[in-house]
Order: C-alpha cells, then sequence, then structure tokens
C-alpha cells in the first residue's frame, strides 16, 4: 500500500485518494458528502488520519446522545 501522508503525494492525488475513499464513483445517491472535511488534507495542512480521528470522537459522542438510521454505504444488508 502507498504511503498517504502530505509529504508523500501531491495535492492532485490527494484529491483523487479522497474522492475514491468516498465513493464518488460508487453510484451511491444517499452518500454522505464528506469532500468538505477533507479540504485541509488536500490542501496539505492536516494529516488524513487526524481529519478521520476528530470525526471518529465527534460520530461516538453523537451516537451516545442521539443514534443514527444508517444510510448508503453503512453497512446495511
Amino acid at each position: 500500500m502507498r504511503s498517504l501522508l502530505i509529504k508523500d503525494t501531491t495535492e492532485e492525488e490527494r484529491d483523487q485518494i479522497v474522492r475514491e475513499a468516498l465513493g464518488f464513483d460508487s453510484g451511491c445517491e444517499d452518500a454522505f458528502d464528506g469532500y468538505d472535511m477533507y479540504l485541509p488534507y488536500i490542501m496539505g495542512k492536516v494529516e488524513l488520519k487526524d481529519i478521520n480521528a476528530s470525526y471518529n470522537a465527534n460520530y461516538v459522542k453523537d451516537m451516545e446522545r442521539e443514534p443514527r438510521t444508517p444510510s448508503c454505504g453503512m453497512g446495511i444488508r
């Protein structure tokens, strides 16, 4: 697996990494559009792992308050 670190990627590569990870080509119309959340990574300011850690921490706090109904891509069978 190739490195996803800012120092090892170009801005164009980071943009493509985010687009692929979000499934922009998957056809899932209900998918959460989190592209804006990853702009600091794409721009080379914040590492991907740090953005994900921050999001996960906030998600856990939100789930403790009010469980969400899973949507497209969240593992519903």
